[in-house]
């Protein structure tokens, strides 16, 4: 599958990521440093709202334009979203030295209870367990989060653990989900005065 892609503005953490195939063509501009959330909300519906929820906890600026084969289901859009997103957080790192690197956070939604653990280090991996207790919101396939999740954490090369740890909405569990992997980030992106990466290794 063919792509477009690039970046820009490492050193001052942001980065403008396009990526246009067959599929998809996902325009996505990214600031760990703050700025509006900028979505199309007509076009990505729940999963718009998901996004939203994410950019604003971690406090990090967002603008982004999707259009996909929705003909066919939402699964390319969100996916490919994931990827262009973790592709412009791993923009916005450069080097991955600047960083405090890891990030756990709980959050809560009525009855739903969600968790995140995160680590920006370039070593991609998810671990999700969420057991949800309608497979379906409006329109949107909950199993798509799982989907959208993995393709962030690969470009961006996190590891990232989400756990939900009840709940009885889907809705309140899902949206629980995306405001503690917010929280996270927020921590994991904040700047170090440090040198160098966090590692013992010396090295990421």
């Amino acid at each position: 599958m063919g792509t477009q892609g690039s970046s820009e503005g490492l050193a001052a953490r942001t980065a403008r990521v396009r990526r246009k195939t067959k599929e998809t063509d996902i325009d996505l501009g990214l600031s760990l440093g703050g700025g509006k959330v900028e979505l199309d909300f007509r076009a990505l519906g729940f999963f718009g709202h998901m996004l939203n929820a994410m950019a604003t906890y971690a406090g990090f600026g967002l603008s982004l334009s999707a259009k996909g084969d929705k003909y066919v289901d939402d699964h390319h859009t969100v996916e490919d979203v994931g990827l262009v997103l973790g592709e412009a957080l791993a923009g916005c790192l450069g080097d991955y030295s600047g960083h405090a690197r890891f990030g756990q956070a709980l959050a809560p939604m009525d009855e739903a209870l969600a968790e995140a653990a995160v680590d920006i280090g370039r070593r991609p991996y998810l671990r999700f367990q969420v057991d949800w207790p309608q497979p379906v919101t409006g329109t949107f396939e909950l199993c798509l989060v799982e989907e959208f999740f993995r393709a962030f954490s690969q470009r961006a090369g996190m590891t990232l653990h989400l756990t939900g740890r009840h709940g009885n909405n889907s809705h309140h569990l899902c949206e629980a989900l995306f405001k503690a992997t917010g929280l996270a980030l927020a921590r994991a992106t904040a700047p170090r005065d440090q040198k160098g990466p966090l590692s013992t290794k010396g090295v990421l």
